[in-house]
């Protein structure tokens, strides 16, 4: 009977689309919320310094304009003051005001000097009504300059009274070493009345150092804008960490989609399939029962008939007896039984296939080893299946370490911490590449000239219905160790 190609059971997938389209359709959202998670924050570190700046030029101006009123009321107050308390008490004395005199300059001085302690007043300048030059200064250096007042003292002159800011310094003075330091003087220039309201008498000049309420301001921006990075470079981070975190989730997702898919599409190709082999199996086990059952009828008779030819009939027996394993080995792999669950030590399984093999061991030159835990407790295992399963991993590494020739076979039991039990098989055969390692328990992979391919996948399979794992190590030219691991002590 020709057997259709396995190709025909395999359900084809729609032409609209792929599991790699369906996955990066499923990230578009996530991308996005990336993307403007990214975008926010960068808004947000824009505003910040902004906001910042903002706030620390109003803190500025608002700095400049009280200190700009302050000067104002000082320089008239200072103005009362030195009227009542020099020019009048001065002019009366000496009949005129000639501040060229030492004596009466002296006097000036001290009265400025008392009214102006503990104020943050830098120096205070009374230029001439009649010329610009000034004629008092508590900066000595200044004494006599001609030509030092400006349109502000033009405006003062005027009766108006003005204010100048002269600053230098920034941020960055602060934060390079060996900046240059910051500094802000306001000098503001008011008419010098009479009693405060009379005649212009001259101009009075009175300096502010503002350098370290600037310098102040200057560190309070600085500092503000360092938390602000620090608060954004926490935020960043953590979105970040989050973004990662949903980014490889949704890819693990992914992946375990494919691969459920992937099982799936595996899944439905192996139950075509196994339907199958179950009717082709069916259909051939019956008639090669009848064949055998018929050569060993003929194998008695054919010794009288043709002594000489009885191996004739024997060859038929053994060959249907060979097809009738194969076709076991299809119904097992086309219908798993469910397994009859009842307790059982893997330490018996283990010396019962080190007999029943013994014959086989002695023949191929392998020395059998059994490392058997005796404190391993009994599992609620189907023995049988398991017996068959152990049976088939021991055939395997017979058949590698009898292409290597010779070797030695190590059976171990142990007990796992989670109260189960591990049953390893090592050998020390030809051991197996990483290619091969990766299909050997895919269903009918062989390289062997004859087999099915199904004793390792059937006892994957055994092991999965025991809620069990299997795991494979190998390599080439060392060996290979199978281990299977079981949990549910009796």
């Amino acid at each position: 009977m020709k057997l259709p190609h396995l190709s025909n059971f395999t359900k084809k997938r729609p032409q609209g689309g792929s599991a790699g389209q369906d996955d990066l359709g499923g990230q578009q959202p996530f991308a996005l919320v990336k993307y403007f998670s990214f975008t926010s924050l960068a808004v947000i570190l824009i505003a910040s310094l902004v906001l910042t700046w903002s706030f620390s030029r109003n803190a500025r101006e608002t700095m400049l304009e009280r200190s700009e009123i302050y000067s104002r009321m000082f320089a008239e107050s200072l103005n009362r003051q030195v009227f009542y308390l020099f020019v009048l008490p001065t002019f009366v004395r000496y009949g005129r005001i000639a501040l060229s005199d030492p004596v009466q300059y002296s006097q000036l001085d001290l009265i400025i000097t008392d009214i102006t302690r503990g104020m943050n007043i830098k120096s205070v300048t009374i230029f001439d009504s009649k010329e610009n030059r000034i004629s008092y200064s508590t900066d000595s250096s200044l004494k006599g300059k001609a030509g030092a007042g400006g349109i502000e003292y033009q405006k003062a002159l005027g009766g108006e009274s003005s204010t100048v800011l002269f600053s230098s310094g920034s941020m960055l003075n602060l934060m390079l070493p060996g900046g240059q330091p910051v500094s802000c003087l306001l000098q503001t220039y008011v008419p010098f009345r009479q009693g405060g309201q009379g005649e212009i008498m001259g101009v009075v000049a009175v300096t502010q150092d503002l350098s370290a309420d600037l310098e102040a301001l200057i560190s309070l921006q600085f500092k503000i804008i360092i938390v602000s990075l620090a608060v954004m470079g926490i935020l960043f981070a953590v979105l970040s960490a989050i973004v990662l975190r949903a980014d490889r989730i949704m890819e693990a997702r992914a992946e375990e989609r494919r691969e459920l898919e992937k099982q799936l599409h595996e899944s439905k190709r192996l139950a075509t399939l196994g339907k199958m082999i179950a009717s082709v199996s069916h259909e051939i086990k019956n008639p090669l029962g009848i064949v055998r059952s018929t050569a060993e009828i003929i194998a008695k008779r054919i010794g009288k008939v043709a002594p000489g030819n009885e191996h004739l009939a024997a060859i038929i027996v053994q060959e249907t007896t060979r097809l009738d394993g194969i076709v076991r080995e299809f119904l097992d792999f086309a219908r798993p039984k469910e397994p009859n669950l009842a307790p059982a030590s893997l330490n018996s399984l283990a010396e019962r296939m080190a007999v029943f093999m013994e014959a086989e061991f002695t023949a191929k030159q392998i020395q059998p080893v059994l490392e058997l835990d005796t404190a391993l407790p009994e599992l609620m295992i189907d023995s049988e299946q398991m017996y068959q399963a152990l049976l088939n991993i021991v055939f395997n590494a017979v058949h590698a370490m009898t292409e290597k020739g010779r070797g030695t076979l190590t059976v171990r039991t142990r007990l796992l911490s989670g109260g189960g039990a591990a049953l390893e098989v090592e050998d020390t055969g030809c051991g197996m590449s990483e290619e091969k390692l990766s299909h050997i328990f895919t269903p009918f992979y062989t390289d062997k000239n004859r087999g099915t391919g199904l004793g390792l996948s059937i006892t994957k399979n055994i092991i999965e219905k025991h809620g069990g794992t299997i795991s494979v190590k190998s390599r080439e030219g060392e060996g290979t160790t199978f281990a299977v691991s079981l949990m549910g002590a009796a």
